[in-house]
């Protein structure tokens, strides 16, 4: 939960072409807090989130508007925005998954039509809330002669299986960067590992090695998306 990326890509009516360009704002110390304020039960919950999505959206826009800048574009150029929105409780066995932010104020501030809440109908089919990494992996990777699997490493590590004869499926395996990004918060004041420098200068502890082996372990049940607060 670092900030907002928006990425300028290139498509053929439905085929993917290339990633053209990318841009990023990075939260606000205070917005990082109340989102994550949000993943737990609350005061208030439905005002803070409101005001949270119109806040994300005025940052979406802003992250629009300079990645546009940055390669001499327009708005007119852009043919629509594509945006998930930040996560704040994701829970797939109650049917439902909450995504902050406010499309319609989006698509006013930038001027370009504006999709999104891509997870409810997939939801409403009986998955897990996560039907994007899995279609997007498809485009780019899948081969007619064998099945690929291509794993992603974000704060929640997750796999994509691509066979070349039925759909694709995905699903979460466990943590991914999210428990390193907490300890270096917590002991280092930094947000992240930069370039992974931190085990270089390291030793490794059994303990925690056989720790983090029985969490990836208990967590091996698919299919199944996981959030933040599974592993609090």
């Amino acid at each position: 939960m670092d900030g907002a990326d928006a990425v300028l890509i290139q498509m053929q009516s439905k085929q993917w072409q290339r990633a053209v360009a990318h841009s990023f704002l990075p939260y606000s110390d205070g917005l990082r807090q109340e989102l994550l304020a949000l993943q737990d039960i609350g005061e208030n919950e439905l005002h803070r989130s409101n005001i949270l999505a119109q806040t994300l959206s005025c940052l979406y826009a802003q992250t629009v508007q300079q990645l546009l800048a940055e390669q001499n574009l327009s708005a007119k150029d852009i043919a629509a925005i594509g945006c998930h929105g930040q996560t704040i409780r994701h829970a797939p066995e109650h049917g439902y998954s909450i995504q902050l932010v406010n499309l319609s104020l989006l698509a006013e501030l930038t001027g370009i039509f504006t999709v999104g809440d891509f997870r409810s109908r997939d939801l409403a089919c009986n998955g897990q809330g996560a039907p994007l990494v899995p279609a997007f992996h498809e485009a780019l990777f899948q081969d007619a002669n064998e099945t690929r699997a291509v794993l992603n490493i974000g704060g929640i590590s997750n796999i994509s299986i691509l066979p070349p004869d039925s759909p694709s499926f995905g699903f979460d395996t466990g943590p991914g960067n999210m428990l390193m990004d907490a300890w270096m918060q917590h002991i280092w004041q930094q947000p992240y590992d930069k370039n992974g420098e931190k085990p270089h200068k390291a030793k490794s502890s059994p303990t925690c090695s056989l720790t983090c082996s029985t969490i990836l372990t208990s967590a091996a049940l698919i299919p199944k998306v996981q959030a933040e607060s599974c592993f609090p």
